[in-house]
């Protein structure tokens, strides 16, 4: 049994990261409020442009955009794997990093190339020690991304689109559920499929000023990058709230281990106490 003064120096120890742990999980769950707000305050947006989209993949223009037009055969794929900079969210990274390896296994095993673009730093790291085909990445988006930031990843894809190096474009992050369910999700983004973005109700059609080209152009880059944009304000909802989930149960565990080595102390401490009256009796016996 441990010494009396090597369990009161690891009771201290537990207690000091019981602290910084129950910091950090009210620093997380501040932080989750503030990302549920953005990830809320982009929906509207989001939704409009996506009626927008949905209406242009059926409208009847004179030429039809790259990004609406399926390609008949699939030989290149890119992905796009959002993942936190920061660790210490469960297993959030674990279990979206899981689902674009696995993906991308079934890919190469149809003999299909894949490229990367990794937005976070766990994803990046991860995906140069497994030996992916990293096109680009972005890293420190901090706790407030914003778009500025990921339309340098995001033109590297779309260019390999539109000049024929992939033909398909998926995007794989985290969806936040609720405060305790997140889920990876794996979505396609490029061809954008009408039926999948949703149909207008009857025909619909749209005057275009100065040209139709690059008014879609223009238009449905902007739907990509509002896509690529929720995606990551869901990803850091869903990692302020696993590491707020996280750091309780670090918490929870800590006085756990705090009331056991409590327990093994004041037995020692006890059997400590009995050793000494057990020596002082048998000296006492003996004198006399």
């Amino acid at each position: 049994m441990a010494g009396s003064k090597e369990i009161r120096t690891k009771i201290k120890s537990v207690e000091n990261t019981k602290k910084i742990t129950k910091a950090m999980e009210m620093v997380a769950a501040s932080k989750m409020r503030k990302a549920q707000d953005r990830m809320a305050a982009a929906r509207p947006y989001a939704e409009k442009i996506r009626n927008v989209a949905a209406h242009l993949s059926y409208a009847q223009s004179e030429s039809k955009h790259p990004f609406l037009v399926s390609r008949n055969k699939v030989k290149n794929v890119g992905l796009i794997v959002v993942t936190s900079d920061k660790g210490l969210c469960g297993g959030l990274n674990t279990n979206v990093l899981r689902t674009s390896l696995n993906q991308i296994k079934s890919w190469e095993k149809e003999g299909k190339k894949v490229q990367i673009a990794a937005i976070g730093t766990k994803g990046f790291s991860f995906m140069n020690r497994v030996g992916a085909d990293v096109k680009s990445n972005i890293t420190g988006l901090g706790d407030t991304p914003h778009l500025n930031d990921l339309i340098g990843s995001i033109k590297v894809m779309l260019d390999s689109y539109i000049n024929g190096e992939i033909d398909q474009l998926y995007i794989c992050f985290t969806k936040f559920i609720n405060t305790m369910k997140q889920e990876p999700i794996m979505d396609q983004v490029l061809p954008l499929n009408g039926e999948k973005i949703g149909a207008p109700e009857g025909p619909w059609d749209y005057i275009y000023e100065p040209n139709a080209d690059a008014v879609i152009e223009d238009l449905l880059k902007r739907y990509i990058e509002s896509i690529i944009y929720h995606a990551v304000a869901e990803n850091m909802a869903s990692e302020q709230s696993a590491r707020m989930v996280a750091m309780k149960a670090a918490s929870d565990n800590a006085v756990n281990v705090i009331d056991e080595l409590t327990l093994v102390y004041n037995k020692a401490r006890q059997a400590a106490i009995t050793k000494e009256i057990s020596e002082i009796v048998g000296g006492a016996a003996a004198v006399s």
